[in-house]
């Protein structure tokens, strides 16, 4: 009898542990440590008031060179704790930005942000001032700040979370202007989309539907859908961008653009970001598919 009991503790052990290796697991994977070992970094020039995306140039007229990459001049980029949790700041005294080492396509990134006290020139007296640029590639210093990569903009700015910026040659179809109280609704996704950027009558910039952002002082929470050529600018879980149709222009040739790096900007402004996850999508969410809808 005791041998009989052992052996059905063994097999119920078993069993149990068994049943433990098909629990669901944490899909999130962190972006963010202390190291920063999955991102580097890019800084270009400490732009100032009247700048109009020329070359800088020094006293004699010759063209002075980036900072560059990975060379952490005045320690913009720097790693915090809070609450046992690496927090990255991000002091905004240089224009450049940390990217990921890693492309990423079909995904949902979250990230928690903040703002800090200080503010640099050209933008001491403006709003400040950063962003999540997604679908990033090519070299650094493409832009007319000349301190970013190709890619697509997720503005964080004061009052203006959730914008969307053109950079570079970049472009997509927007739909923003949702009606009042229909935020989440299927019948918020009957906008027109409407083309912006590089190949379009429009500018590269779009306002956000609603202001969503936290008040001062505390994290605002972001999350950016991408899946394939569309994507989802998402504030404290309000959408309040749709996009689609993902592209760049190069040599009047339209080039689809779903898949790059992530850069966090570096753009006159102390920031803070913490809690940087990503995890990939096999398919576009059912809840936020409606948006697309015609």
């Amino acid at each position: 009898m005791k041998k009989l009991a052992l052996l059905s503790a063994v097999i119920s052990l078993c069993f149990l542990t068994g049943l433990s290796s098909f629990q669901p697991k944490e899909d999130w994977e962190n972006l963010l440590d202390k190291d920063l070992s999955k991102w580097e970094m890019y800084l270009s020039y400490r732009h100032k008031v009247g700048y109009k995306g020329e070359q800088p140039k020094d006293a004699d007229g010759v063209a002075i060179k980036p900072i560059g990459y990975n060379k952490n001049t005045n320690n913009v980029f720097s790693v915090t704790e809070e609450k046992g949790e690496p927090v990255l700041r991000i002091s905004g005294e240089i224009y450049g930005c940390v990217f990921t080492k890693q492309e990423y396509q079909n995904y949902h990134l979250k990230l928690k942000v903040k703002w800090g006290q200080k503010k640099w020139e050209p933008r001491t007296t403006l709003l400040k001032d950063s962003g999540v640029l997604y679908h990033s590639i090519g070299e650094s210093g493409q832009d007319y700040w000349r301190a970013w990569m190709l890619g697509q903009e997720f503005q964080i700015m004061e009052g203006h979370m959730g914008d969307y910026w053109t950079i570079a040659n970049s472009a997509v179809d927007i739909r923003a202007y949702l009606p009042e109280g229909n935020m989440n609704t299927v019948a918020s996704a009957k906008q027109p989309f409407l083309p912006l950027g590089k190949g379009t009558n429009l500018g590269g910039f779009c306002l956000r539907s609603e202001d969503h952002e936290s008040p001062s002082g505390d994290w605002t929470d972001i999350e950016l859908i991408c899946y394939q050529d569309k994507s989802l600018h998402i504030v404290n879980g309000h959408v309040v961008m749709v996009l689609q149709n993902s592209r760049y222009v190069e040599n009047d040739k339209t080039i689809p653009l779903t898949k790059g790096k992530l850069q966090l900007q570096s753009e006159a402004a102390e920031v803070f970001y913490k809690d940087v996850k990503i995890k990939s999508l096999p398919e576009l969410p059912k809840k936020y598919a409606a948006y697309f809808t015609n």
